[in-house]
C-alpha cells in the first residue's frame, strides 16, 4: 500500500482491496456521472444512486490495479454502506 500515493486498503465483500484516486479514475468518473470539475463532483457526490455508486467503486478499484474485481463488482455481494466508505476513505487520502 502506498500512502503517499493516496491508495487505501479496504475489506469489500470479505477480501482486500486497494483502491487509488488516479487522475484515470477522476476522468472515468467524472465523464460516467455527466460532470466537469471538483465542485461539479462534489455535489454529485452527494446524491449517489446505487448504479453510480459501483461505477464510482469501479474506478477507483482500477486505479487501485484491482481490475479484476473491478470488472466483477457488479456480481460481488458488498455491502452499499461499506461501498460509500470505501469511495469515502479512498477520496480522503486523495485530498492528503
Amino acid at each position: 500500500m502506498n500512502g503517499a500515493r493516496g491508495e487505501v486498503r479496504v475489506d469489500l465483500a470479505g477480501q482486500p482491496r486497494r483502491l487509488c484516486l488516479t487522475l484515470g479514475a477522476l476522468a472515468e468518473i467524472e465523464a460516467a456521472l455527466g460532470v466537469e470539475g471538483a465542485a461539479a463532483l462534489a455535489d454529485r457526490l452527494r446524491l449517489l444512486s446505487a448504479r453510480d455508486l459501483l461505477v464510482v467503486l469501479a474506478a477507483l478499484l482500477r486505479g487501485g490495479g484491482e481490475l479484476e474485481a473491478a470488472d466483477g463488482l457488479d456480481q460481488a455481494a458488498v455491502d452499499p454502506r461499506e461501498a460509500a466508505a470505501a469511495v469515502s476513505r479512498a477520496f480522503v487520502a486523495a485530498a492528503g
